[in-house]
């Protein structure tokens, strides 16, 4: 049984709002160095890697993700695309994620959300909703439930889970 399964709780936030019954939060891949465009950093060789992880880790978990919210920045959505082609959904760009954003506003009446995004912004966030000082690595990934701190993955260990349920399957 998965995390999200195990743990999944419905909620009410502020004023009624239904919110997001688990929230993964996952920081884009590495990406190209330097350059003039920030947001036009794209993916190398090794962040697209880690995002066919992610994707592979969360289906071998047995996670249902409903939905993916992912910065406008080339890293973070290409990661999202990757990820997301594996789980079966379709990412949706969300300016908010480029800064400091509300996770619970973003996530309301979604689901399961897959938010990929930037450092410092998503251990931000995870610490606001958790009280956790945790620390995202480029291509990990946060599960959070309510105010717990289910798991917070690096990508190493994604890469693991994923390549487990390759050699099992």
């Amino acid at each position: 049984m998965s995390v999200g399964k195990l743990l999944r709780v419905s909620a009410a936030g502020p004023a009624g709002r239904t919110i997001a019954e688990v929230i993964f939060f996952l920081r884009h891949g590495v990406a190209e160095r330097g350059g003039v465009d920030d947001a036009a950093r794209r993916l190398t060789a090794e962040g697209e890697r880690q995002a066919e992880a992610a994707g592979q880790a969360l289906v071998a978990l047995g996670e249902e993700v409903e939905s993916c919210l992912t910065s406008p920045k080339v890293r973070a959505a290409d990661t999202a695309r990757l990820a997301c082609e594996i789980l079966g959904i379709e990412p949706e760009t969300a300016a908010k994620l480029c800064g400091p954003f509300d996770s619970l506003e973003l996530t309301a009446g979604r689901g399961n959300v897959l938010l990929v995004g930037h450092e410092p912004y998503l251990s931000e966030e995870i610490g606001r909703l958790t009280g956790a000082d945790a620390k995202l690595r480029k291509g990990g990934l946060a599960i959070v439930d309510g105010s717990t701190l289910i798991a917070l993955l690096r990508p190493d260990d994604l890469a693991s889970i994923a390549a487990a349920s390759m050699a099992s399957s």
